[in-house]
């Protein structure tokens, strides 16, 4: 028989029960940790990630580089250039007093306004992660930052847009805000060409959110050259003629519209008072591109529509003529006058010294039907299509609105007009009959000098309007003589045959109800050469407040020299030389000169 005996001393006891005890806490905590793992992994990773993302990372927008702009030839308008932006990420452990330092510090750098400390202050009080400080500033002014060490300012590599020629061609290029998104002229319309893709950076902080490294999620695809009709010397020299003219004459405001008519290419657009685009935006007076936005009532300058109107559907001769001997007219209940007492004129005189008498009495017998269906195929009260932002239609009204007065539109009232609508009417002649769309954007460079002595047609799709014999005669016998003989004698050179057509109207008074005798808008459009037209121009100033008002003495002289000027810039020399020509030409006086 064996003895058996057991321990049961007390270590041994409080020894496993120590063991069970350490087992089970372990075993708890195991399970605590996978649940809590369980939880943190699966249950809640898709938030705990976003905040951990959150404190280590923000994710910029990065704007493409933009297009560049050139003229016809190739010359740069308007480019992208590297700049960088400053802004704030708050740093961990700092206190809104130390975070809001660093502002303050940049304020005289940075040029900051009051205005703009308040918005970046009131931001950062918000707790806000990203905030913008100051953009698009020079890579030297960066660097001026950068120095300064400042926690939580960072740079980004940005784009600024650039005009190196400063005002030139302000109104047809336009203009882009901060983030490169064109608002106006070309720059607005071909926004999406111009502006290509936006690309992503995404910038890593360690635990302190100092800035560790910055990493392209999508790259940008930058955008698309464009190049326009433009041509900056021909522009060059349109905006310094009108800017003399208009300030000669103390006038509002002025544009000039040149153009190949055969084709619609607008070689020039200007308008003045004008802007730098490169402190885009400008004053809201000055923004409007007056080319193609500001309707006016034309005056005479549509009286080439009206004559056009009653050879082409009424046929009625030459050797017609009209007594316009008392120097006025009522019909309608209203008055039409002329500018003097103009005796018997024929047929084409009318026109050549634009008595409004005379047009009227035309315009009766052609009929208001066929003046309405003539100025209604000039596609007048209907925008031209001109790739440009912001056009105007004007207006023409139904003809069964129309009243006896409404036989005026034959003398340019009662129809309101843009500029760029006149200089279409105008280049319906100088192209042989042909309604042609302008336009401002080239496909490829086109310098001027390649095509000056091309036979240029008009683009397919162009509406034929009159017939080349009509309009043939209508050079001849009543744009040609106006200038060599008529109210448009101030727009002539020697040695080149012009054609054009002076206007001159008296704006609507709205307070007054009334059209005003003291404020006017005088007008020329015509094109050189008659015989072969190169160029054509309109040329608009509104309220000359000078000594002059009319259209032949404020509008055609501004024509001659920039028609003189663009002409010798093309190298076409006269084509005859009149007997006695004294090339040092003095300034001719202008008295006398009307509508």
């Amino acid at each position: 028989m064996k003895l058996i005996l057991q321990d049961r001393s007390p270590f041994s006891t409080s020894h496993r029960r120590k063991v069970k005890f350490i087992l089970v806490a372990v075993l708890f905590w195991f399970t605590v940790i996978v649940v809590r793992l369980l939880e943190l992994q699966v249950l809640e990773h898709k938030k705990l990630k976003a905040e951990v993302l959150e404190q280590s990372q923000d994710l910029i927008t990065v704007l493409p580089t933009r297009g560049t702009i050139f003229d016809r030839n190739g010359k740069i308008l308007a480019r992208s250039l590297p700049a960088a932006s400053v802004f704030f990420s708050p740093v961990k452990g700092e206190n809104l007093d130390q975070q809001l330092q660093s502002i303050h510090r940049l304020k005289n750098l940075l040029d900051l306004k009051d205005q703009e400390v308040r918005k970046i202050v009131g931001s950062i009080e918000k707790r806000k992660r990203f905030t913008w400080v100051k953009r698009k500033i020079s890579l030297e002014l960066a660097e001026k930052v950068r120095s300064l060490k400042l926690p939580g300012i960072y740079l980004l590599e940005e784009n600024k847009r650039f005009y190196p020629q400063g005002q030139l061609a302000a109104h047809v290029l336009g203009g882009v805000n901060v983030d490169d998104f064109g608002l106006a002229g070309v720059e607005y319309y071909y926004n999406s060409l111009l502006r290509g893709e936006e690309g992503q950076q995404l910038i890593m902080k360690d635990a302190r959110k100092r800035e560790f490294f910055i990493e392209t999620i999508k790259e940008t695809r930058p955008g698309q050259d464009l190049y326009l009709t433009i041509d900056s010397t021909i522009q060059y020299i349109a905006e310094k003629e009108l800017q003399r003219a208009v300030e000669k004459h103390q006038a509002s405001w002025g544009t000039i519209i040149i153009s190949l008519p055969q084709t619609g290419e607008v070689l020039a657009m200007a308008s003045y008072p004008s802007y730098d685009p490169n402190h885009f935006p400008p004053p809201e007076n000055i923004m409007p591109n007056r080319a193609i936005q500001h309707t006016y009532e034309p005056g005479s300058t549509v009286k080439m529509v009206t004559a056009a109107a009653a050879r082409e559907l009424a046929g009625i001769d030459w050797n017609t003529y009209y007594d316009c001997s008392q120097g006025y007219l009522v019909f309608g209940g209203t008055m039409v006058r002329d500018h003097v007492r103009m005796g018997v004129l024929s047929f084409p005189r009318v026109f050549i010294h634009s008595s409004n008498v005379g047009t009227i009495k035309i315009a009766e017998r052609v009929g208001a039907e066929n003046i309405y269906r003539m100025f209604r195929s000039f596609r007048f009260g209907e925008k031209t299509g001109i790739d440009l932002p912001g056009e105007e239609a004007g207006i023409l009204h139904p003809l069964e609105k129309w009243r006896k007065s409404s036989l005026r539109v034959a003398i340019g009232y009662e129809i309101s007009v843009t500029p760029i609508q006149i200089l279409r009417t105008l280049n319906v002649f100088a192209s042989g009959g042909y309604l042609v769309r302008p336009r401002v954007r080239l496909e490829q460079p086109s310098p001027l000098s390649g095509i000056i002595n091309a036979a240029l047609e008009p683009p397919a799709g162009s509406q034929p309007v009159l017939s080349p014999e009509t309009v043939r005669s209508l050079i001849d016998l009543v744009l040609q003589p106006a200038v060599e003989a008529g109210t448009g004698r101030e727009a002539g050179l020697p040695g080149y045959p012009m054609a054009g057509k002076t206007g001159t109207a008296q704006k609507y008074d709205p307070e007054l109800r009334a059209y005003s005798r003291k404020n006017h808008v005088a007008s020329f459009a015509g094109f050189v050469p008659a015989d072969q037209p190169l160029v054509s121009m309109v040329v608009v100033i509104d309220e000359p407040r000078g000594q002059f008002h009319y259209g032949g003495q404020v509008a055609a002289p501004v024509f001659r020299e920039v028609a003189r000027k663009v002409l010798l810039y093309l190298n076409q020399p006269p084509k005859k030389l009149p007997e006695g020509l004294i090339l040092a030409r003095k300034e001719a006086s202008t008295a006398g000169v009307t509508d």
